[in-house]
């Protein structure tokens, strides 16, 4: 069994504020105690998210109900996915999802994916095209943002905003470079900058330079601009989304004919 060893970054105990975050680092298990900023969500901000939320309850809360169910139908197991994240000034806290995965799905390949695009300079595209681990219409839910509907709820908990950076598991938090982790200076949010400015088409690094650059610039007429965006680009890439699975039904549709001819078999016609 390797060793575990415990590392304080302060030069303080470890307090209530102060949240671990577990790692691997050259197969050694390493708990690492990083201090949360004692930051707090604009008044403003907090104004516009909760202003929204309660004018548009009659769009979310019927969607909220009809995914749900169709979740519980298509897939045995629970509705909602809960996980720890990293909110505003560091604070952990539990995001909540819609589960677009199967039960019990393994995270080691995703965990490895998430590695790899922190360590290189390549686009951040997802692993649906071909996970296997996703429930049927899950490639769906991700594409159109509608696994992520139910953090709705976390904003009305004040754990997050509509507006802001991608809220980061603990692991990619515990690799982060000191200037890296300036972007949770920004309480983290359904859609943001780096949302509706190319997303998976730009590298790990320009989303780190989006986030602080938003953090820095975090203002009510951003956040409506951002917002005003987002609609569009989910259009966009759901729509990208459906034509590409199509596409991949084709082509497998395609080589099970092929296979079948070349087999010798023939399928039965359609008058007989």
């Amino acid at each position: 069994m390797s060793p575990h060893i415990r590392l304080t970054i302060a030069a303080v105990a470890p307090s209530p504020a102060m949240q671990p975050v577990m790692r691997r680092r050259n197969g050694t298990a390493v708990s690492i105690h990083t201090h949360a900023l004692p930051l707090c969500i604009p008044r403003w901000k907090r104004l516009l998210d909760l202003v929204l939320v309660f004018l548009f309850a009659v769009v979310w809360l019927p969607l909220i109900v009809v995914i749900s169910y169709g979740i519980k139908v298509i897939s045995p197991g629970p509705v909602f996915f809960r996980q720890r994240r990293i909110g505003l000034g560091g604070r952990p806290f539990m995001i909540l999802k819609f589960r677009s995965m199967r039960v019990n799905a393994e995270t080691t390949s995703h965990e490895r994916y998430l590695q790899r695009l922190m360590e290189s300079n390549v686009p951040m595209a997802k692993l649906d095209p071909s996970d296997r681990r996703l429930i049927p219409l899950g490639h769906l839910l991700r594409a159109s943002g509608l696994d992520e509907l139910p953090q709705i709820l976390n904003v009305l908990r004040g754990e997050m905003s509509l507006v802001g950076p991608r809220p980061c598991t603990e692991l990619e938090y515990a690799c982060y470079k000191p200037s890296q982790t300036k972007r949770v200076k920004a309480p983290p949010g359904l859609t943001g900058y780096w949302q509706v400015h190319g997303k998976n088409r730009t590298t790990f690094n320009r989303m780190i330079a989006m986030d602080r650059l938003y953090a820095q610039r975090m203002s009510l007429l951003l956040d409506l601009n951002i917002l005003a965006r987002t609609l569009p680009v989910l259009f966009r890439e759901t729509f990208g989304t459906l034509i590409v699975r199509w596409r991949s039904l084709r082509l497998k549709r395609e080589i099970s004919i092929d296979q079948t001819t070349a087999n010798g078999v023939t399928t039965p016609s359609s008058h007989e």
